[in-house]
């Protein structure tokens, strides 16, 4: 089986594909740190620049779109799905739109999408499939459910002009082996956040992004079970996405800058699992095609699992884990060395933690009180 990758990113949804038996014929991918990584990753697949420059697409069994969540996504500019940006999907549409089009459309975003400006990313996505006849199913999914000790819900959708996605997406479902109890275990949150959200995840980092509150990417802080703060290193974010570690490094092209762009790209990514999960559903078939949902009405939010074609779309009660892997916990994940969150950073949380009006979890406030006190012994004795 054969696809096709546009905005491609660093390959997270091609690579899965490829280890769930299926080929990459072309890749399209406007950013140039992305490129370096995707020729390295990905050496004998041409590579495309500007999609807006494609005039057809080859002859594949699928077409995968992780198109930019930029305007729709709450760290970024929520400017909505005609943002500059995230209004490039409609190109993806332009290509499909073909007599030859593929078997398989696969589109992928930011869950907050379906409620941005009221689901209209959503209704405009269900809209143009209808009107270029697929039958369209997704479904938010968490990378927990392959087993990555990350807090990332996505949502997967996938349509067909030929075939029913509907079984594929939504006749797994697992029950949620999602921790609650803190006790013990590691903890990840946002340090550039404190004054409206926290991003707080147990047992698992909250999502890897490629940006933040405060404008820059960064990496989550761990609260471990030694009371230490920390955040882990590019590599292990590299491993969260279900990559292999320095999956990223080429995207560095001079050895004395940082690391910002390949956060920034680990942080945009598809997580691997996740794709290479869609892509073993559709080899195995159609499944149980006794799916059957509830009619959505007119102006309603939208669900977290849905299908529909020609104007209708069904609600689905599915959970976001359709299949249940061993789980390998966050503090026995991370391989390489952590480093402690700085004293800057802490500072800055608890800054905003003071005006905030969040109720933070037991213990953590004084943890960081603690970690910006040895911070500031270290600084002294230096």
């Amino acid at each position: 089986m054969r696809a096709v990758g546009l905005f491609a990113g660093i390959g997270g949804i091609e690579l899965g594909l490829e280890r769930s038996g299926w080929s990459t014929e072309l890749l399209c991918e406007l950013d140039e740190a992305a490129q370096r990584v995707l020729s390295a990753g990905f050496p004998d697949v041409p590579l495309m620049g500007d999609i807006r420059t494609l005039k057809s697409l080859p002859k594949v069994d699928l077409v995968a779109a992780g198109f930019p969540c930029q305007d729709l996504s709450q760290a970024g500019k929520t400017a909505g799905i005609s943002g500059r940006q995230s209004g490039l999907v409609d190109e993806v549409f332009r290509l499909v739109d073909r007599r030859r089009a593929p078997t398989w459309l696969l589109i992928e975003n930011v869950s907050f999408m379906l409620h941005l400006e009221g689901g209209r990313a959503m209704a405009h996505l269900t809209d143009r499939l209808s009107e270029l006849g697929f039958a369209w199913a997704y479904r938010v999914v968490d990378a927990r459910a392959f087993g990555l000790p990350q807090r990332r819900q996505r949502v997967i959708m996938l349509a067909s002009k030929n075939e029913d996605p509907a079984p594929v997406l939504l006749s797994q479902d697992a029950a949620s082996n999602e921790q609650l109890d803190a006790s013990g275990r590691a903890c990840g949150f946002y340090w550039t956040e404190g004054l409206r959200g926290l991003g707080w995840a147990v047992d698992a980092v909250p999502t890897v992004k490629g940006g933040s509150t405060v404008g820059i990417p960064s990496p989550p802080a761990i609260w471990l079970p030694d009371g230490s703060i920390k955040t882990p290193e590019i590599r292990d974010a590299e491993r969260l996405q279900g990559f292999d570690a320095n999956w990223t490094a080429p995207a560095v092209d001079d050895p004395t800058r940082k690391n910002g762009p390949r956060w920034k790209l680990v942080g945009n990514a598809v997580s691997v699992p996740l794709a290479q999960w869609v892509g073993r559903r559709i080899g195995e078939g159609k499944g149980d095609s006794r799916i059957k949902g509830i009619p959505i009405e007119s102006g309603s939010p939208w669900p977290k699992a849905a299908y529909g074609s020609r104007g209708s779309a069904y609600e689905v009660a599915v959970g976001m884990w359709p299949e249940r892997r061993a789980y390998r916990h966050l503090d026995r994940f991370l391989r390489h060395p952590l480093t402690p969150l700085s004293k800057r950073a802490l500072a800055g949380f608890l800054s905003r933690a003071n005006r905030s009006t969040l109720r933070f979890p037991h213990g953590l406030i004084d943890a960081v009180h603690i970690a910006l006190d040895e911070r500031e012994i270290e600084e002294a004795v230096a």
